[in-house]
């Protein structure tokens, strides 16, 4: 029988259990999570958002919902687990998906009434509930009583706008008042378990093949956009080969390992979120790579600077610098120590070496379901390094005229220090592709 390297619906549940407890200690009525990588941070269900709205909802007793339009009623029931999953035709429909959407907050006992408890109720309303049989009474008095207090949580106000999305927001719709939980999510997300951290070094490992066969294939006289190619399709169908029938990437963005350069080639180098242009390799340039892999919706990062023959004198200056800047970024990582302080050690480099004309961004981001997490290495994060928090390192130095040198390493803070989960390469005798 094969084995899973999935979350465990037990760990999903856990989660719930965690969020469920932030609610009853704001006392919310519920909370709301419209972000697809949120859902699937508590449920499991990865999908594609569209114009179409998609919800989770969780009232103050712990009872949970989908809310999906009817193409992905079956996938979010197989995926979730979840009973309840209530689901309108489609968007924007004669009956506007969000009213729909209140209906179900209304039967969970999330929206408000006028007054509180039964007694607050007409007396022909308490004698029909006092008929019913006691689990119908129950629900009856949630959705007529409401535990709230006039609170929803929520990650957003309303469905956020996604290929053009229209529709109220959720404090118009439930005239209450939305509370903001998507920082106590943050912090939820910011600890990741054992599983969630095996899944970051699986994803590590595939990006590691990618980018050893985009360094392969990049030669003088090629395109990014070919050498790219096809290092992502060789390395994902070599991962298909091994662990295929375990595999889900669960990512709008790729279905397997990818690597490539992002544009970042020659002086476009020195642009550190640059766009693929089709460049052709050349002598003498300065490379910046770019390479993962989806696991489950895991995501790991691995970047390296290479060159096209043998680097210059001041090239190979500026890549000792930045690879000095990263020790001291892994140096200063420990439990206890505050995100900014880990900035603040780098910049200091720049200083004491007057490079901070070459500066441009913070040293590094936690990373996981999203590419980009908090918290974030930069001065002014006051976050403290926790076990279990994994970041990308990846301080930077950028000159117009020459290009862009970066290292990129996905690190885990573990009890007593760091590991370095990625492990290509670092130094650049390694990283020069040669000029036939």
């Amino acid at each position: 029988m094969l084995h899973s390297i999935r979350i465990s619906r037990e760990e999903f549940d856990g989660r719930t259990q965690s969020l469920l407890q932030i609610s009853q200690q704001q006392n919310l009525s519920g909370v709301v999570l419209f972000d697809a990588a949120n859902i699937l941070y508590f449920t499991g269900f990865a999908f594609i958002p569209t114009e179409r709205p998609i919800a989770f909802a969780m009232n103050a007793d712990g009872e949970k919902a989908m809310f999906v339009p009817r193409l992905e009623v079956e996938h979010a029931r197989a995926e979730t687990g979840i009973e309840q999953v209530a689901h309108y035709p489609e968007y924007p429909g004669q009956a506007h998906p969000m009213q729909i959407f209140k209906d179900l907050l209304d039967v969970l006992g999330m929206m408000p009434a006028a007054g509180s408890g039964v007694s607050n109720l007409g007396e022909e309303t308490q004698h029909t509930i006092s008929l019913l049989p006691d689990y119908l009474e129950q629900a009856l008095q949630r959705s007529l009583i409401s535990s709230g207090n006039g609170r929803i949580g929520a990650d957003h106000d309303g469905y956020p706008w996604i290929l053009g999305y229209e529709g109220p927001t959720l404090s118009d719709l439930t005239e209450m008042n939305v509370v903001n939980v998507q920082a106590e999510i943050n912090r939820l997300q910011a600890i990741k378990s054992t599983a969630e951290l095996a899944l970051i070094q699986e994803s590590c490992k595939w990006g590691h093949l990618a980018h050893m066969l985009l360094q392969r294939y990049t030669a003088v006289g090629e395109t990014e956009t070919a050498v790219s190619l096809r290092a992502s399709n060789e390395a994902t169908l070599a991962m298909m080969d091994a662990i295929g029938p375990l595999y889900r990437a669960q990512s709008m963005w790729s279905s397997g390992p990818s690597a490539g350069y992002r544009g970042q080639i020659g002086r476009n180098a020195a642009i550190p979120h640059a766009l693929a242009n089709n460049i052709t390799f050349q002598p003498g340039d300065v490379l910046v790579t770019g390479a993962g892999c989806p696991m489950w919706g895991y995501n790991s990062e691995l970047e390296r600077t290479m060159f096209v023959g043998e680097p210059n004198a001041r090239q190979k200056a500026l890549f000792t610098h930045m690879k000095n800047a990263q020790e001291i970024a892994f140096a200063a990582m420990r439990p206890g120590v505050r995100c900014g302080d880990v900035d603040t050690a780098v910049r200091a480099y720049y200083d004491n070496n007057s490079l901070m004309p070459y500066w441009k961004h913070h040293t590094g981001h936690a990373i996981g379901l999203r590419y980009h997490e908090g918290p974030f290495l930069e001065t002014g994060d006051e976050t403290v390094l926790q076990p279990g928090m994994v970041f990308t390192i990846e301080p930077g130095f950028y000159a117009p005229d020459l290009g862009g040198f970066r290292h990129s390493d996905t690190v885990a803070i573990t009890a007593d220090g760091i590991e370095i989960m990625t492990y290509y390469p670092r130094d650049w005798p390694d990283l020069v592709i040669p000029v036939r």
